[in-house]
């Protein structure tokens, strides 16, 4: 027993990483909801266990979406072209995201998934706007996407591990009910992370979200804003409704900075690439919210527990609403499109 302990101590990130993946199903469930194919992931699971069997198979199957899609696209059948590149652009981002320091190699990656994403932009009928924030010498990087008619702005908080371009079903579920997409690389993610060097703290956050607030009232006046996020995105949006710019709320399965729950070795060493402190997640208790919040818990959640989630609804203000699922875990990955489905319905009543 201590042989085996000592070696998992000495494993690199990578290589937990790659344990973990290959031992449990549920490490999966974000990617197929983020639209990884099934049949793709069965035929390859069993042969990533190294980094570079990762990285070729993975490579191996975007280049198979990139043909797929230059014939959808030589057809004039723009759509499922489009959902091609997008998927290669998912691919492409599981290699990147193996990586978790900010590397040559890292950016390699991050541009060939963004390459695809762009020639998916390019094939939507609607425009979407590459733009960046600047905070002092700091740079973050995000897309901006505008349907006909829109009816408000959803700001689009993604979970520390993940980039804008990994949360494109959101995007298109939002857009699709009429409603702006604001999503932005923040503190240790994306772009701002690869290129920028920038890592997570509490304050880089908090200054982060106050002006993305700002940037999508600025850029849309007109237009309520609401946020959306899970996990520690959500969290992040909750720290968001304390803003007076903002109208509404979405939290999936917020983190609670006290947790005492105890996360895979191979998370909590990625979070030490792109985190500066251990704890940069808001304190609900300090919080004085102003903003109806819908709040999403999964009763299967082994990061957040039903006391927590019941103590923190009963701290939020009139108008706030909950939904809760049995069945479901952290994110409540498969009842997501249901989510986002309610979450539109719930922006548009006064």
């Amino acid at each position: 027993m201590l042989q085996v302990e000592k070696a998992k101590t000495n494993m690199s990130t990578i290589e937990k990483t790659l344990l973990t993946a290959n031992m449990f199903d549920g490490f999966w469930d974000r990617w197929i909801v983020h639209g990884v194919d099934k049949e793709d992931l069965a035929i390859i699971r069993s042969t990533i266990s190294t980094k570079d069997e990762w990285i070729q198979s993975w490579v191996s199957l975007a280049e198979q979406k990139i043909r797929e899609a230059n014939v959808f696209a030589e057809n004039q059948q723009t759509q499922e072209a489009e959902m091609k590149y997008r998927t290669a652009g998912l691919y492409y981002q599981l290699v990147q995201w193996l990586i978790p320091e900010a590397s040559r190699e890292k950016v390699y990656w991050l541009n060939m998934s963004m390459k695809n994403f762009h020639e998916a932009d390019r094939l939507y009928p609607r425009k979407t706007t590459y733009d960046m924030i600047h905070i002092g010498d700091e740079i973050y990087f995000g897309r901006v996407r505008v349907p006909s008619n829109p009816k408000g702005v959803v700001v689009i908080i993604n979970p520390l591990d993940s980039t804008k371009e990994e949360l494109f079903t959101y995007e298109l579920d939002f857009l699709e009910k009429g409603f702006v997409t604001v999503s932005f690389d923040g503190p240790g993610q994306g772009q701002t992370y690869s290129y920028m060097g920038i890592m997570g703290t509490k304050k880089r956050w908090e200054k982060f979200i106050d002006l993305l607030i700002d940037y999508s009232a600025l850029h849309f006046s007109n237009l309520p804003i609401y946020l959306f996020g899970t996990s520690s995105g959500a969290a992040w949006a909750l720290y968001g409704s304390c803003n007076p710019k903002v109208s509404k709320v979405v939290a999936v399965s917020p983190v609670f900075p006290s947790s005492k729950i105890t996360l895979p070795d191979y998370f909590m060493e990625r979070t030490r690439y792109v985190l500066e402190e251990s704890n940069a997640l808001p304190t609900f208790d300090s919080l004085g919210f102003e903003k109806p919040v819908l709040l999403v818990h999964g009763k299967q959640d082994v990061m957040v527990s039903d006391e927590d989630i019941h103590h923190l609804y009963h701290q939020l203000p009139n108008g706030k609403c909950y939904l809760e699922y049995e069945d479901e875990g952290h994110c409540c990955n498969f009842k997501l499109p249901e989510v986002r489905q309610y979450a539109t319905e719930w922006f548009s009543e006064i």
